[in-house]
């Protein structure tokens, strides 16, 4: 269940023995709109549920969508564990400036929350895309190296050869450039771990293939003491997925089974009572669904303070 207010420390919640802590890198718009970012969008579904898109994820006057990138940090069982590492610092990315060359002093938010990088144990890349990779690696003089020297970095096998650019499909050339400085660097240091099917962290926490977005998309579940969660990657990007769970991205390699994926994943959270946690929320960052009808609804916004 949703933790309570009196349970935040600093952007914190606690569910069962795991603590969960949001680490911003970056939020605010991105340049693109609705229609853009999601091109399937229902007519005037913005507009119908705008009392609570904006502005925590959409500006009607801009009609710009509101983006946050972050990492979700939890402790467990004595290990600290990172969910997606987000775009990074001086990457240069031609193919995507919004991400290009950015100085969002990432390490300094890790540090307030009390972790430096040799401290973390696991990093989780829910799928390869390059707002979830990004620190995977830093720029040591002209070299990139592994940012995480002490981690496992688990990455499911089947996103890590569909955008291996050595393989048989090779990538676009954007995602070929986050490849080459974000995952070779901790593959040839021998960090990464390459999971498939399901792959168990600890007895409070498990990988799962999610398959849409990417062929390897995975979904972290929690279950402790009695809380579950389910951090799902990009299968959620915006609420309005959650009333609308048939809207994809514009991002999605295989967009049918996304929306199956989507569908399952929310169908499971709303049964078990599991705070959805995506990687681009803004506002309180995670939510408990419920169903509506043949879709979903937000029954209650996570105890986080709103991002800003």
């Amino acid at each position: 269940m949703i933790g309570s207010m009196d349970e935040i420390i600093l952007d914190e919640i606690i569910l069962g023995d795991v603590t969960v802590t949001r680490v911003k890198e970056f939020y605010g718009p991105v340049g693109m709109s609705p229609a853009h970012l999601f091109p399937d969008s229902p007519e005037g579904s913005w507009d119908a549920h705008r009392d609570w898109l904006a502005p925590d994820f959409w500006n009607p006057e801009t009609d710009e969508c509101h983006t946050a990138v972050q990492s979700w940090l939890l402790r467990s069982e004595g290990r600290t564990i990172l969910v997606d590492t987000g775009v990074g610092d001086h990457e240069d990315r031609p193919y995507v400036p919004v991400w290009s060359r950015r100085d969002n002093g990432f390490l300094d938010n890790l540090a307030a929350a009390g972790v430096r990088p040799e401290d973390v144990d696991v990093v989780v890349n829910t799928h390869l895309h390059v707002d979830h990779v990004g620190w995977n690696t830093r720029l040591d003089g002209r070299t990139w190296v592994p940012t995480f020297p002490n981690a496992t970095y688990l990455i499911a096998r089947p996103d890590f050869e569909f955008w291996d650019p050595a393989g048989e499909r090779g990538t676009a050339r954007g995602d070929r450039n986050a490849f080459e400085d974000s995952v070779t660097p901790v593959h040839r240091a021998g960090l990464t771990h390459l999971w498939d099917g399901s792959y168990r962290i600890d007895r409070n926490l498990r990988l799962d293939l999610a398959p849409g977005h990417t062929p390897g998309s995975s979904a972290l579940v929690l279950d402790s003491g009695g809380d579950r969660a389910l951090f799902v990657g990009d299968l959620v990007h915006t609420p309005l997925q959650i009333v609308e769970p048939d809207v994809d991205s514009c991002f999605c390699v295989d967009p049918a089974a996304a929306r199956a994926t989507r569908r399952r994943l929310l169908g499971q959270a709303a049964e078990s009572g599991a705070l959805v946690f995506p990687a681009h929320f803004g506002g309180r960052g995670a939510a408990e669904v419920a169903r509506d009808g043949t879709k979903f609804a937000i029954k209650e916004w996570a105890a986080f303070p709103r991002l800003s």
